[in-house]
């Protein structure tokens, strides 16, 4: 998944290899960032900066990432990625529409990741799917990898950024096509139906991929006995699917309640790039989409103040620290020309299709389906059918795609 090589850099005999300097330094730029950020932000962000640190660790050291995930699905027939997700989602889905129902649980205000049901979200979708199997990461992928050390998956997050802010240009004319407004299963079936719904599918989705696996192979497939355990195995990995997709959820809750929405992730790079292209001269203020009120008020401000760009960046720097701590963070630069076009192209379609699907599969699939957001699911769907198109196309650029019969 990623572009990094084991490294014995400080191992002792009898422990586990670890990169003992590169560990101590991560830490060390960990711990300042969340002083910088706290001093100049405020609290909430340098807590909301050490959940994405959790998650970065998380992400790492279980290889957690839907585009493998789904790629092993259809070319292999092994669903157990699969199911950990539709996990995932339904430990989310059991606070989240109660949550919601509330709208000010413990005094906060909170909304849910809704958006509206139309061509915009279906074309995005697809290509965000198509993307993230051409790139090699969805966003949460993305940004973990970069963290351990992948040179192609920088390239990737690069055209991720691009992709969102062209993709911001021209969302409303996207939103000028047929849709429909944003439909919440909670406040349409009430918390219990829309649970229960919600539960019903992601029960089916796990059924299919049950049934797939059997047919093709008799057996599902038994995760591997871990060579390590207790704290050994917290610092160093691998984490399990399951356990690592319920801590995912809880903190996706914690995210709700205390950024006042949930764990998102694109919105952060569409605001970089709209950054960077002001400062070379490009007038993004003066186009539709960054006059809105919230992208308005984020682009007014420091990148720090965004709820999703320091959750962003302690993913990264959490998953770098995870790297070090598994003694695998050591950068592999030489990637094939061909793999770094693939990165380019897939990298661009993301982050166009992730602004025109109002997410990717954090935002719109994971936080959307647990809000109970009927968008989310037609995001799956087309996330999807563009992923299947994607995997056809990689051995095209020297990747690994469908096997020949």
């Amino acid at each position: 998944m990623s572009e990094i090589r084991l490294s014995s850099a400080g191992s002792m005999p009898g422990r586990v290899p670890f990169d003992r300097g590169a560990a101590a330094l991560i830490a060390a730029i960990f711990v300042l960032g969340a002083i910088a950020i706290a001093q100049a932000a405020g609290l909430r962000q340098a807590v909301l900066y050490g959940m994405g640190g959790v998650l970065g660790m998380a992400l790492y050291h279980a290889a957690f990432g839907f585009t493998g995930g789904w790629r092993r699905l259809a070319v292999e027939r092994r669903g157990r990625a699969m199911r950990a997700q539709m996990v995932m989602i339904a430990v989310a889905t059991v606070a989240f529409i109660p949550l919601l129902a509330l709208g000010s649980p413990f005094g906060q205000p909170i909304v849910g990741a809704m958006a509206p049901v139309g061509v915009s979200v279906l074309f995005g979708a697809a290509l965000f799917g198509l993307g993230m199997q051409l790139g090699g990461g969805c966003g949460s992928g993305t940004l973990f990898t970069v963290g351990g050390g992948s040179a192609r998956m920088l390239v990737t997050l690069v055209f991720f950024i691009i992709g969102a802010v062209i993709g911001s240009a021209h969302l409303p004319a996207w939103l000028a096509l047929p849709s429909l407004p944003p439909i919440s299963l909670g406040t349409e079936l009430g918390i219990f139906g829309g649970v229960a719904v919600t539960f019903g599918v992601l029960a089916l989705v796990v059924l299919a991929t049950i049934v797939i696996e059997r047919r093709a192979h008799g057996s599902l497939e038994a995760a591997a006995p871990a060579a390590r355990s207790g704290l050994a195995r917290v610092l160093h990995g691998p984490w399990p699917l399951v356990g690592t997709g319920i801590l995912l959820a809880a903190i996706n809750i914690a995210t709700l309640l205390i950024a006042g929405h949930p764990w998102s992730i694109t919105f952060g790079f569409g605001l970089w790039g709209a950054k960077i292209a002001q400062a070379v001269g490009i007038p993004v203020a003066t186009w539709e989409f960054w006059n809105w009120p919230g992208p308005a008020l984020a682009l007014s401000r420091s990148v720090l103040m965004d709820t999703t760009s320091v959750m962003n960046f302690g993913i990264v720097i959490g998953a770098a620290l995870a790297a070090a701590l598994a003694g695998k963070f050591a950068p592999k630069v030489a990637v094939p020309l061909a793999s770094l076009l693939a990165a380019a192209i897939g990298g661009l379609l993301m982050g166009y299709g992730a602004r025109l699907a109002f997410g990717c599969n954090i935002g719109a699939l994971f936080s959307g389906i647990a809000s109970g957001s009927l968008h989310g699911w037609l995001w799956f769907g087309a996330a999807f059918g563009g992923s299947l198109i994607g995997i056809w196309l990689r051995p095209l650029f020297g990747l690994d795609g469908f096997k020949k019969k």
